[in-house]
């Protein structure tokens, strides 16, 4: 590498308003994929491959019948009435709700620019003419980290939804990081469609899949809770694909000050779930950098190895084409020169080309007239006629050698080849190295590191 190159920059610069070590380092992980000059999405598009820069936030779904306390959950995390509740079906599509700089509400597309990975969902006719985002700039709890989803308030009977809202809402939980399954006590809590969609989502993503009782102060006495929950897991086991042991169905409710309740209300276990689904994100992240970068540095590798063996076959092929276009000239001709030089005298010859190039005619040119006068006279024309196709076919294979050569890089493409390589290897694993150690940071002893 030459010594003037221009350094490259790792990453764009962070903005001041993140503050918690794990939004900073799933910021820095973004802009290593993102960046303009040398971003690794970038690079790989060079490359033939297509990789999806990873989200700077946490996907949490959050799905149930109609009037279970969904929106109402969103509002108490965010601290904000961002969506409506009530006892209605409020949410009748899909809403992202994310922070950000300024409080802004988003359309379809303009959310389906904002959240790329949900792209697949327009295979749903009616889909994004449902879709909106919600923007807050609240920074309560870990909300800076986490997009929440609040689905369609689901119902059996005769309700028609304006699309394919299993398929949807299952297509949404293998995009998320959690699935949060809200149950009503009030009476939908056996909601058949919600059901159905709980054991698809099961067969894909189960490890996604927490259960929880909501509205847990509106269901009577502790006895009446029991009870409902008894109902809820044994229609939930009842299903094969849900019937596993270990099954939990905390118990929550929006703390009202105004309203105390003796029930015991478990929705701080919502937030440490949301918590340790921040961490994992960070590490997958972190690992699936490493993947990324190990997969650009091979395929660079594999493409400078192939573009060497295509070098090496162009000169085999050109060398070939060389070998067959000159003995497809060169023998012909030298057959009809040795016949024509056989009707001159030696004399005249070497009047003609000089002493010194007679003798070497006479003695190629005698050979070929002396294998001729081997052939019978009855097989000569056979002869000619052979050697005639076989010449053609030695200009015939000089051509097929010449069009069997292969594209080969340049001398330039090959220097920003190992230029991206050497990017990503010694800056970008390196920068990878150095945010896991400060993640390591935040919960390791300091004698482990």
């Amino acid at each position: 590498m030459s010594g003037c190159k221009k350094p490259r920059t790792v990453a764009n610069p962070l903005e001041s308003t993140i503050t918690t070590p794990s939004e900073r380092i799933l910021k820095e992980c973004h802009n290593l994929y993102i960046d303009i000059n040398n971003g690794l999405v970038k690079i790989a598009e060079s490359l033939g491959l297509r990789l999806l820069p990873p989200r700077k936030k946490i996907i949490v779904m959050i799905m149930g019948n109609h009037s279970a306390g969904k929106s109402s959950f969103i509002n108490w995390y965010v601290e904000e009435h961002i969506q409506k509740t009530g006892v209605a079906i409020e949410t009748q599509g899909f809403t992202f709700i994310t922070s950000g700089r300024k409080r802004e509400s988003l359309t379809g597309n303009a959310t389906l620019h904002l959240y790329p990975h949900f792209r697949p969902l327009l295979e749903f006719k009616g889909v994004t003419d449902y879709l909106s985002a919600e923007i807050s700039t609240s920074k309560q709890k870990k909300f800076s980290l986490v997009t929440f989803v609040d689905t369609p308030g689901l119902v059996d009977g005769d309700m028609v939804y304006p699309f394919d809202v299993n398929s949807a809402i299952t297509s949404f939980g293998e995009q998320a990081d959690l699935i949060f399954v809200f149950f009503d006590p009030m009476g939908q809590a056996l909601c058949k469609r919600t059901l159905n969609i709980v054991e698809k989502l099961s067969e894909k993503c189960g490890d996604k899949l927490r259960f929880y009782l909501s509205k847990a102060d509106e269901a009577g006495r502790e006895t009446d809770r029991q009870r409902v929950m008894m109902q809820i897991v044994q229609e939930l086991c009842r299903r094969p694909g849900l019937n596993k042991c270990g099954f939990e169905m905390p118990t929550i409710y929006i703390p009202n000050p105004q309203k105390p309740s003796r029930c015991v209300n478990q929705i701080d276990e919502v937030c440490e779930t949301i918590e340790k689904s921040i961490n994992q994100a960070v590490q997958k992240t972190l690992n699936q950098l490493e993947k990324d970068c190990d997969l650009i540095i091979s395929t660079i590798s594999n493409t400078l190895e192939k573009d060497r063996m295509n070098v090496s076959s162009n000169k085999s092929n050109r060398f070939h084409s060389f070998l067959c276009g000159f003995l497809g000239i060169f023998l012909p001709s030298l057959f009809i020169l040795s016949f024509i030089i056989s009707t001159f005298a030696p004399e005249e010859l070497d009047a003609l080309v000089g002493e010194g190039l007679a003798k070497p005619l006479y003695l190629s040119t005698g050979v070929v007239v002396y294998l001729w006068d081997w052939i019978p006279e009855d097989w000569q024309i056979m002869f000619v006629i052979t050697f005639g196709a076989f010449s053609y076919l030695l200009v015939f294979l000089a051509k097929y050698f010449a069009r069997q050569g292969n594209k080969t890089l340049t001398k330039r493409e090959k220097k920003k080849l190992v230029e991206d390589s050497d990017y990503v290897q010694d800056s970008v694993k390196a920068k990878k190295r150095k945010l896991y150690e400060e993640y390591l940071q935040q919960c390791a002893a300091e004698y482990d590191l």
